[in-house]
């Protein structure tokens, strides 16, 4: 048995942009449909920290520094297509928020005016986001 033999779940990465005092979320053009945190696939032979200021740039137009890697998330239903694992960065954006590529558009939210429909886990790492800037306290630590 090979590494091509094997069954892994696949390697995504999501940002949660700061941006003029909110949070930047994209609404997705393809399902699953809902607001979502920017992102996406990692490439073979790209790490994880360019893959994710590639995603924002692609689908924000916004230029990121990466801030910090938060946390992982790995639920095998997080993601109703597949089981996949996301690496989540925070980050800061510069430049005007306009949503391409995967993205319907892209608008910045506070803790306060979250959409009503967000897509797969987002939800939860946004609402860890903000617990973790109020108390600084990590997802997962007791």
């Amino acid at each position: 048995m090979g590494p091509k033999d094997l069954k892994t779940p696949l390697l995504t990465v999501d940002i949660i942009i700061r941006y003029k005092d909110g949070i930047v979320l994209i609404e997705r053009k393809n399902p699953p449909p809902g607001w979502a945190l920017p992102g996406g696939f990692v490439d073979v032979g790209e790490s994880i920290e360019n893959a994710a200021i590639r995603e924002a740039k692609e689908e924000t137009s916004l230029d990121v520094t990466l801030i910090e890697q938060f946390h992982a998330y790995s639920k095998p239903g997080r993601d109703p297509r597949f089981h996949a694992v996301s690496v989540v960065f925070i980050g800061d954006g510069r430049g005007e928020l306009q949503g391409q590529d995967d993205a319907r558009r892209a608008d910045k939210f506070g803790y306060d005016n979250l959409p009503e429909s967000i897509a797969f886990d987002h939800r939860e790492i946004i609402l860890d986001y903000f617990h973790y800037m109020s108390t600084g306290k990590r997802p997962g630590v007791i």
